[in-house]
């Protein structure tokens, strides 16, 4: 079995903050990074020894970044077929297309979590404006509309409550590509659970986490997750049957929905690092991004023992001004900002995490810190 040893390259696809925080990883274990990325002073290439600035379906700059690399992977979905196709033909490409391809579309990944009988929302197919009546007759309302490619953060999505809503949201977004329609399903709480699966096979997963959103944007997580135990070992059983039978190899993290019963249904699959994870880089023995890395080089994969309770919450271009004027008050918080030169509305610029004795008392130190302010 291949191992890509400290001293090698490893190639990053994509810039943004989770490449930065993997690279941060590799650099501690050893290794040198390049990094292919469209954005000249991405927040990765700010920690790379090699920059390539290039689109990422630019095959000849694929084929650089493979020339430069001993290993290549990612750190988000949307990377060109014919360019991965390419990469996988010469170099290092352990995680492939594969699962990449069906999570770049939501209604491929819709069938594919189904089909190894994981529970999913009702959902259904959209393709025309045809589709819309037998799509109520399977799913119902309320509902959410999404286009199956492209959008983030409640991008691309529209929540339907009415058969008029429902004919106006497809109009709307159907210029987009084909849409798939779900289920809008009463929930309790919000929980993932990130599996990593080595090249080698090893397989690991961190603590389950709970998510808080504000407009449709991760705002504050929460380890561990207030779920019983039944629950979070539901939880983790089916992230790591959705990384076994996608054949993973590296990160997946597995959004998932607990409903009022503490039964569980899967909402979306991410297979790189992910938002909710970032609590993993103080408080677990090994963070997601370091796991990542060892995934992809081959290495025995880090303990994901939890070592403290912990409250994890990203920090949105609007909080920038605010937080500044709060430096003194950090104390027990540690800050991580992501290199970004413009604080735009509702875009992450960074995240702040609390350790303590419960996550009441973390919750806690970061409302104090935020006090007086009426941004956050």
């Amino acid at each position: 079995m291949t191992q890509v040893k400290p001293g090698s390259t490893i190639g990053i696809i994509g810039g943004g903050q989770l490449g930065r925080m993997m690279a941060l990883s590799a650099r501690q274990m050893g290794y040198r990074i390049a990094v292919l990325d469209p954005t000249e002073d991405a927040p990765c290439t700010q920690v790379a020894d090699y920059v390539i600035t290039a689109a990422y379906d630019d095959i000849e700059a694929c084929k650089q970044l493979a020339s430069l690399s001993d290993v290549i992977t990612y750190e988000f979905e949307n990377i060109d077929e014919e360019a991965s196709k390419q990469l996988t033909e010469v170099s290092d490409f352990p995680q492939g297309f594969k699962v990449l391809g069906m999570s770049q579309h939501r209604l491929k990944e819709k069938q594919a979590i189904s089909e190894l009988g994981v529970p999913v929302a009702p959902f259904a197919a959209i393709y025309t404006e045809l589709d819309v009546e037998p799509a109520f007759d399977a799913v119902g309302l309320p509902a959410v509309i999404k286009t199956c490619r492209g959008g983030y953060d409640g991008k691309g999505q529209m929540v339907v409550r009415s058969k008029s809503e429902l004919t106006e949201a497809v109009a709307s977004l159907l210029r987009h590509g084909e849409l798939v329609i779900e289920a809008l399903i009463p929930f309790e709480r919000e929980i993932s659970v990130i599996v990593t699966k080595s090249r080698t096979g090893e397989m690991k997963t961190f603590p389950v986490a709970e998510n808080e959103h504000k407009d449709n944007i991760l705002y504050r997580t929460v380890v561990p997750a207030r779920i019983n135990k039944e629950t979070e070992e539901a939880a983790i059983e089916l992230a790591e049957k959705l990384a076994e039978g996608l054949d993973v190899i590296g990160t997946l993290a597995v959004e998932m929905f607990v409903k009022q019963d503490g039964s569980l249904l899967v909402n979306e699959l991410a297979p790189r690092p992910h938002n909710s994870g970032h609590y993993t880089i103080e408080a677990c023995m090994t963070s997601q991004f370091e796991q990542q890395i060892r995934a992809v080089c081959g290495l025995p994969l880090g303990s994901t023992t939890l070592l403290s309770p912990a409250v994890m919450e990203n920090i949105l271009g609007e909080d920038i001004e605010p937080l500044f004027d709060r430096l003194d008050k950090l104390g027990p918080v540690s800050l991580h900002l992501y290199g970004k030169k413009d604080a735009k509305h509702k875009r992450k610029m960074g995240h702040l995490t609390v350790l303590g004795r419960h996550t009441d008392a973390c919750i806690n130190v970061l409302e104090k810190l935020w006090m007086q302010t009426t941004l956050h």
